[in-house]
Formats: C-alpha cells, structure tokens, sequence
C-alpha cells in the first residue's frame, strides 16, 4: 500500500469505541487544533526553532508492521522488567504483567483502548486535564483528537515495585505518524518505574511522532520516568509532558534523545502541595544537523517545594540545542527551592547551542537558581588520551560519556542507572 492511499492524518477524529465522554473530548479537541494557529518563530515560545519541519500535510496513519518487532526490542528490553507492552505502527503486539504477584496486589497495566473500556473513570480524571503552556498547544490538541494507542499504569495505595516497567513504541513506514500517550497514577505511598521507548524500524523513513504523558502522584508516592528516543535521521517529535506532584512526593524524568531531525521536548511539572518535588534531568546526544528544541517549566504552587532540573548536551557536527525554561514561583508558594543548570559540551566549531534559563518569583524566602554554560572540550584532556593511543573521535566519545554519566548518576534505582549506562554506551 502506497502513502497515497493511506489515510492522512489531517482527515479528522478515527473512529473508535470509546466511551462517548472520550469521543466529545476528540471532537472538541479537533475543533481546537484546527482553529489554534501554526508555529511561527515570532512568538516567544518558539524563538530559535526551525518551525518548517512542522508542517504536517504529507503524514498519514501508518501501514500494518511487517516483519519481527522482537529484532527491534531484544537487545533493548530490561532483564527483568515488571510488565511489558508493546506496539508496532499502534498496533498491540504484546501486553501484560510479568510478576504475578502485582496482579494479586491491584495493580494495572494495560493499553489506553482497554482502559477506556473497563477503567473509563479513572481515565476521565485524569487524561490531558492539565494545558500545554510552553507552546505546543496545537499539537497536544490533535494528539487529544485522534490518539489510540497508549498506555495507563495504575499503582494502589501502598504498592512499592522495585523492577521497571517497560513500554516500546516502533514505527515502520515512510511518512507514518503515530501518537503514543502514557497516563500514570501512583496512588498514595506507592513506588514505580517505568521506561519508555521510541524506536524507528528504518533509518532512512520519515516519520511524526506526537507524544503526551500524563504523570500524576499522589500523596508520598514516588515515581521515576525515563524515555529513550531513538527516531530515524528524518524524524519530526513532539513531546508534551506534565506532571502532577502531590503533598510529600517525588518525580523523576529523565529524557534520553538520541534521534530524529528535529525534536521537541515541552515537560512542565507543576509542585500542587507541600513537600513534592520534582527531578528533571535530559541527555541529548546531536549529530550531523540534528536539532533538539527543549522547553521546561518549574511551577511551585504551594510552600515547601523542591525542583530540580539538570538537562546535558552533547553536539557534533552542525547540530543545534534550543533550551528555555523558567523557574515559576506563585503567590504564597513560601520556601521554595528551585535549580535549574542546562550544559552544553561543543565537540564541533559549527555546533550551536542557545539557552535561555529564567525566574519569576511571586514569594518571599525562596532558594532560586539557574544558570547555562557552553563549551568545547578542554584541550589538556584531549591531550591526555590521545598521548595514550586514543584517536581524536574515540577520546571525544569518552570525554562525552563522562560528561553524560553525571545525569544518568542521579537516578535512585542502581540496577536502572546500569541498564542506562548500557544503553548510552551503545550509542555512543
């Protein structure tokens, strides 16, 4: 089947069987992308991006996946992760809980299109209920209008799994557009992981991915987020993710890119009680004239919050980083404490990297800081490995390893930083 006669992604709403309270939802959501105007690097939130790899006439509904997915996900896949979903082009291919014992303790995880059916209300609660404020508005609202395939992650009160989740999204198809969506819920005092991947089949194939990820924790719960981004060299993403942290608890998001042409990340975490925090960490690895458009905001909303962002760059050849974030204090939000440190490591002349950290601090007795730094490798350190045998790009890639590490380091879970050092090393 030719490009040509599949369906394009701008024809409307899909058909699906969801409660009618989701199929309102679609319709007034295409409503909405259709009237919000295209991206322009006139508006602020889009200044430095390259806005014409957003066009979104030729994209179409991807074709059946042909071909093995498990020669995608084989050497990807945690060894012993608590449950494992995949989808190849939408389409489930595998889904389900591996330790049995989860099952026994309540805990759900299952495809967006099964708990529509039996978990609607939870759903309802819950699903994109926060805006997209840092510029993607029009795409989160078509995501909204014609998303299928996702996954919702349940967690009762009390549970603690010390083993990630795993979730694999593969596309395959030029031209194919796919819009996975990850809705968590971590109830009170519960503890989960889960980790994320985005996989393109074919180097050479365009594609569109438009992602949200709705991360919601509750009372002393804890929850650790990690995506790793893997598109073909053609690839357009965008990527909105929220989180809400509740009294006492504690998120981590960790997003490793590694694809794509251009890639843009939104991750807003909103602090809506006392005592949450919030840890928001990125590793982008650029090449050739790859670019990564990240857009973060740190909303403390009530007294006695705490974020924390680290987000590293490493850039080669002619690639580009775009980096803006802002630290939000609001009104009565008292004794905040709030970092946000953006690096960028320049392992080419023609690299470039723009950042743009801010404040706006409505509080008294807050601890606010931020800062940006870009530069080259030092060149005592090159020395040093190359005196040694090193060629110039080995000795790069290990100064770029090590300037990763640092991030990949702050996750609590060590069994999960190994896996992750495995993986960036394959990279790399």
């Amino acid at each position: 089947m030719t490009s040509t006669e599949l369906s394009s992604i701008l024809s409307g709403p899909r058909q699906s069987l969801a409660p009618d309270w989701f199929r309102e939802l679609q319709a007034k959501a295409w409503e909405e992308f259709e009237a919000e105007p295209s991206p322009t690097r006139n508006n602020e939130l889009w200044r430095f991006s390259s806005v014409k790899n957003l066009a979104l006439d030729d994209y179409v509904v991807p074709p059946v996946f042909s071909g093995d997915p498990s020669a995608l996900t084989r050497l990807r896949e945690f060894p012993n992760p608590a449950g494992r979903i995949i989808f190849a082009n939408e389409a489930l291919v595998t889904a389900g809980l591996l330790d049995p014992a989860l099952e026994r303790a309540g805990v759900i995880f299952t495809t967006l299109s099964e708990a529509l059916e039996k978990h609607s209300d939870r759903l309802q609660e819950h699903f994109m209920t926060q805006p997209a404020r840092l510029g993607s508005a029009k795409f989160a609202a078509l995501h909204k209008s014609v998303v299928q395939a996702g996954i919702f992650l349940w967690v009762p009160r009390g549970v603690e799994i010390r083993d990630p989740f795993e979730v694999f999204h593969l596309v395959q198809g030029d031209w194919s557009a796919i819009f996975p969506h990850t809705l968590i819920i971590a109830e009170d005092n519960s503890h989960v992981t889960l980790v994320e991947h985005f996989i393109s089949a074919n180097p050479e194939d365009r594609g569109l991915a438009c992602g949200v990820n709705d991360l919601v924790l509750k009372p002393g719960s804890k929850l650790s987020y990690v995506s790793i981004q893997e598109w073909s060299k053609s690839f357009v993403s965008v990527q909105v993710n929220s989180t809400v942290a509740g009294r006492d608890s504690a998120a981590l998001n960790l997003a490793m890119n590694f694809g794509g042409k251009y890639s843009r990340l939104e991750s807003i975490s909103r602090m809506v009680d006392r005592g949450a925090r919030s840890d928001m960490l990125a590793i982008s690895v650029a090449r050739d004239d790859q670019e990564f458009d990240q857009r973060t905001l740190q909303d403390h909303q009530k007294p006695d919050t705490t974020s924390d962002l680290l987000y590293k760059n490493a850039l080669h050849d002619r690639s580009r980083t775009i980096f803006s974030g802002l630290i939000k204090v609001e009104p009565g939000a008292h004794r905040t404490d709030a970092y946000q440190k953006v690096r960028n490591l320049l392992l080419s002349d023609d690299a470039e990297a723009n950042s743009m950290p801010g404040l706006e601090i409505l509080a008294d007795d807050v601890r606010c800081t931020h800062g940006a730094t870009s530069g080259q490798v030092e060149p005592e350190e090159l020395f040093y490995l190359k005196s040694r045998g090193i060629d110039d790009l080995a000795a790069k890639r290990l100064i770029a390893r090590g300037f990763l590490n640092e991030v990949v380091d702050r996750l609590p879970e060590e069994h999960l930083s190994e896996y992750l050092h495995q993986q960036i090393e394959a990279r790399l």
